[in-house]
């Protein structure tokens, strides 16, 4: 008797199977029932992290977009009077505010000094950390001690060193006119001038980021291999063709996520221009969050829906300046 063999006995075998585990009907599962079938445990563990940050972060976001197309201001939203309730009685006006703000002159004169702060924070920050950490990544003597007093500004507190800048500005009193005055220097009007304000909350927050750049670059030096300075020396490669060609692109992967955080974090950077000049003189400094800010909790009425219509912009704009700089990064070989 002939025993059938080859593909088609195997494929009979296998819709066979053992008695009681043959194949279910139906279709098969589908990626995500299998993903969380196998790696149940890992979900059950960052279920409670993402339960968290939905409602700290998704609840808000999603009252902001919706307030965002309304009309609520302070004088119609829901609010208790003593023992009286009065219930909201804005309305819906769909894009509107958005095309009002896109409209006026007020939103792009606010991005354009935003792009402009951020854009000369971030690269001041960026090349003096740069610089900083080349010189302690080398051996010289009380080098811990020069790590420690130039990571001190990110210990402290950003609105104590914020108002101790803004001591230090104090054109009548200030140290820094006083230091001026004692060279024969007419004092400066370090924030009632908006040239010297716009100067001096830059001077400010870069203060406040060096700190994180000089971490972060350090980390990324004693990250490269010490063969790779040591070939190109020998080669006769000089400093500036070992720093070009060995140290920038060990630093490659590094830098670029700094970047990407570090601007991020200065376009929304409130404490610096709230603290220090609270936009002013007049609106010289103000950038997007803070005029959010105003809107919502300084003008009068306070305006509740435009102050939202604000935020959102900001979050898209965020949004698209990620999506570009990471399009950017993939096509120069980057993963990120």
């Amino acid at each position: 008797m002939a025993v059938e063999s080859g593909p088609r006995a195997v494929k009979a075998a296998d819709t066979t199977g053992v008695r009681g585990r043959g194949p279910r009907p139906g279709k098969n599962p589908g990626r995500l029932r299998r993903a969380l079938s196998t790696h149940w445990y890992a979900w059950a563990m960052v279920a409670p992290v993402v339960v968290v940050i939905g409602v700290i972060v998704g609840y808000p976001l999603a009252r902001g977009v919706f307030l965002s197309t309304t009309n609520a201001n302070e004088a119609n939203v829901e609010r208790t009077i003593g023992v009286n309730h009065i219930p909201a009685t804005y309305e819906s006006v769909g894009l509107d505010n958005y095309k009002a703000i896109l409209d006026d002159g007020v939103f792009w004169d606010r991005l354009t000094w935003t792009v402009i702060w951020t854009v000369s924070c971030v690269a001041l920050s960026f090349a003096i950390g740069l610089v900083l950490a080349n010189m302690l990544n080398r051996r010289l003597k009380g080098r811990s001690f020069y790590r420690m007093a130039l990571i001190l500004p990110w210990a402290v507190p950003a609105f104590v060193s914020v108002f101790t800048w803004r001591l230090l500005f104090n054109e009548k009193s200030g140290v820094l006119n006083k230091v001026l005055e004692g060279g024969g220097i007419d004092a400066i009007p370090w924030l009632n001038d908006p040239t010297w304000a716009k100067f001096s909350v830059i001077a400010v927050n870069v203060w406040l980021g060096v700190p994180f750049m000089l971490v972060a670059m350090l980390g990324g030096l004693q990250s490269i291999p010490g063969e790779l300075y040591e070939a190109a020396e020998m080669d006769g490669a000089s400093a500036w063709q070992r720093f070009r060609h060995v140290t920038l692109p060990g630093l490659r992967s590094v830098a670029t996520t700094v970047i990407l955080i570090s601007a991020i974090w200065t376009f929304n950077m409130f404490p610096v221009i709230f603290l220090l000049t609270r936009g002013g003189p007049g609106d010289a400094t103000e950038i997007l969050v803070t005029y959010a800010y105003r809107l919502s909790f300084v003008v009068s009425p306070r305006d509740f829906a435009g102050s939202a219509a604000w935020g959102v912009l900001i979050l898209l704009l965020l949004s698209l300046f990620a999506v570009v700089y990471r399009r950017a990064l993939r096509k120069q070989g980057e993963v990120w």
